[in-house]
């Protein structure tokens, strides 16, 4: 296990990455092809997009050091702080981008993926018992964090994908800008380029670009959603970043995600792994890879561990970065 939860050193964190409405908005722009350079391919480009927005924004660092010193207090002593005597319960909007009647996914698509969050936040996903003994002790549980659908705001545009640029979060540069961002979770889902299935701006960035974007073959259950990225584990796994979890791995060869009890990884893992796979890291400790900030299948990731539970339960607190949504 991990000897140091919060060893921060050097540039701070390594360079990373209810009542529906609907709305139409018409394209304000025609499609530009330079905006559509690939990303190098991974399931996740949030270690790349944060590195950009550390270079962009001077004060980014600080924001997130502030943030890390809130965790740290609360991962020291959890009971002597208090959030909330129930459920966190997080608003999410929906922005649908589409070129094609197929992305312009279906209700019953994003209810599948509102569902998929509600279980799997709440340890009660199906598959949830499928996590080995050796690790069902820091299994998380129930985080007590809900969501529940607010509003799916759709807009037909012209451009065939998206890069990792945040422009479909700009309705300047074709796409939709958040709505109440400090008080409800922006879900933007849209035809990712380059193989990026999703990405997510991690707690003390800059609000007219936070939330979460999901590529619509990696959004719910149902519609456009393929395997083996067709059961809604990547918002699941992006939210986790929202949330202010890192990669298991800590995207470093034996990296720290800033959690004691998710073993050290080799690297990401990929596909759907037999138990136990251990890597170069301990020849004793296996890898936790049925876990959400892991990179396999959708059918192959059902866990969060305490200790995740514990780091996103802390952002809810004053100074934590996700203060708004607990009131």
């Amino acid at each position: 296990m991990k000897k140091s939860i919060f060893a921060i050193a050097g540039c701070i964190f390594f360079a990373w990455s209810c009542t529906k409405q609907t709305e139409t908005i018409p394209d304000e722009r025609i499609d530009d092809p330079a905006l559509e350079t690939p990303v190098a391919g991974n399931r996740c480009a949030a270690e790349e997009v944060l590195a950009q927005q550390l270079l962009a924004d001077p004060g980014l660092a600080a924001r997130m050091q502030a943030i890390e010193d809130v965790t740290a207090r609360y991962v020291k002593n959890p009971g002597n702080y208090f959030i909330s005597n129930g459920n966190v319960v997080i608003p999410v909007v929906v922005n649908v981008l589409y070129k094609t009647a197929a992305q312009n996914i279906s209700q019953a698509q994003i209810q599948s993926q509102i569902d998929v969050l509600n279980a799997d936040f709440s340890a009660a996903n199906a598959d949830y018992n499928n996590t080995p003994s050796y690790f069902q002790p820091v299994r998380s549980g129930d985080l007590k964090i809900r969501f529940v659908l607010d509003q799916v705001i759709r807009k037909s545009t012209t451009k065939t994908s998206w890069r990792t640029d945040d422009a479909m979060k700009k309705s300047n540069k074709g796409g939709i800008n958040p709505t109440s961002p400090s008080s409800k979770l922006n879900l933007w889902v849209c035809n990712l380029s380059g193989g990026i299935l999703g990405y997510a701006q991690f707690p003390g960035g800059n609000l007219a670009t936070d939330g979460v974007v999901c590529d619509d073959n990696a959004t719910g259950k149902t519609g456009t959603a393929a395997a083996p990225y067709g059961l809604g584990r990547t918002a699941t796994h992006e939210i986790g970043h929202w949330l202010n979890l890192r990669h298991i791995w800590g995207d470093a060869t034996c990296g720290n995600d800033f959690v004691s009890d998710t073993p050290l990884h080799q690297s990401s893992n990929g596909g759907c792994p037999a138990f136990p796979k251990y890597g170069s890291c301990s020849a004793s400790i296996p890898m936790q890879t049925m876990n959400y900030m892991d990179y396999t299948y959708d059918a192959c990731m059902y866990m969060f561990s305490l200790g995740q539970g514990t780091r996103m339960n802390a952002t809810f607190l004053a100074g934590g970065g996700r203060t708004g949504f607990a009131q």
